[in-house]
C-alpha cells in the first residue's frame, strides 16, 4: 500500500463514519427541513467516502 491510498483509506473511512453518525442523529431529530438537508449532505459524503475508499487501490476501481 502506498502512503496515497492509505491516506484515501482513512479520509474515505472518515467520510463514511461522519455521514452514517450524521444520518443517525438527523433522523431522530423532529424537524423536517434541516433533517432532509443535513441528510442529504451527509449522504453526499458517505458517497465521497465510497468512491475514496473504491479508488484507493491501483487496477480498475469497482
Amino acid at each position: 500500500m502506498t502512503e496515497t491510498s492509505t491516506t484515501k483509506i482513512l479520509f474515505g473511512g472518515a467520510l463514511l463514519l461522519a455521514g452514517t453518525a450524521i444520518i443517525l442523529a438527523a433522523s431522530s431529530a423532529g424537524g423536517v427541513l434541516l433533517p432532509g438537508i443535513v441528510g442529504s449532505v451527509a449522504a453526499l459524503a458517505m458517497a465521497a467516502g465510497a468512491l475514496l475508499v473504491g479508488t484507493s487501490e491501483g487496477g480498475r476501481p469497482v
